[in-house]
């Protein structure tokens, strides 16, 4: 069944199962922001950039986020392996969508620790879609950022190559003449949340 013809579905892939070794080992997607859990504020940027289906992978301190975090409408997805590094959400993540019915066209990923990502950067991204064999990225002054958009029909490769603390990395850069960058300088930051000193990123 394939859905070329109807308006494409772009899903939001989450990632959100690090364990914030260098934040002391504090679970980064319950890291408050705003008053409440990051992982609320990073699928509410998902939702405003456009994509109606979100998936979530869950890793450190599991079952505390589904109890302390709002998160009505997503997939939840555990990923057990999650102290392997980002590669193996990847994967799990990158499976529940293959999964997942009506069937999803590509997967826009983005990183729970990144709250200077907003929803125009996620729509830009998202409208960069042309098909199954799309790949996108934002671009942050001439850098690839995320988030990252992964038509369907390279979901198989990336995640063969989706090792460690790498993700997407090592298959963007054999494909690099493929991706569409799209520049979002002047509408996001693209911080990351890794250490005590980042912390006065959070509001």
């Amino acid at each position: 069944m394939t859905r070329e013809t109807e308006e494409p579905l772009v899903a939001g892939l989450l990632l959100a199962a690090g364990g914030g070794r260098r934040l002391g080992g504090r679970p980064k997607a319950l890291l408050a922001h705003r008053g409440r859990p990051l992982v609320e504020h990073a699928v509410r940027v998902l939702r405003e950039g456009g994509c109606e289906v979100v998936h979530v992978v869950l890793g450190a301190a599991a079952e505390r986020v589904r109890a302390e975090a709002r998160l009505p409408g997503c997939v939840l997805v555990d990923n057990p392996d999650w102290a392997e590094g980002m590669g193996s959400s990847l994967r799990v993540g990158l499976a529940s969508l293959r999964a997942a019915a009506p069937p999803v066209d590509a997967a826009l990923v983005s990183l729970v620790d990144q709250p200077g990502i907003g929803p125009q950067a996620v729509a830009r991204v998202g409208a960069a879609y042309r098909s199954h064999d799309t790949l996108a990225a934002a671009s942050y002054r001439g850098r690839r950022g995320h988030p990252v958009l992964f038509g369907a029909e390279r979901w198989a490769g990336i995640a063969a190559e989706a090792v460690g603390d790498r993700g997407a990395r090592d298959y963007l850069e054999a494909h690099r003449d493929a991706i569409t960058l799209v520049d979002c300088s002047d509408v996001a930051e693209p911080y990351d949340i890794d250490t005590e000193a980042d912390l006065v990123h959070l509001e």
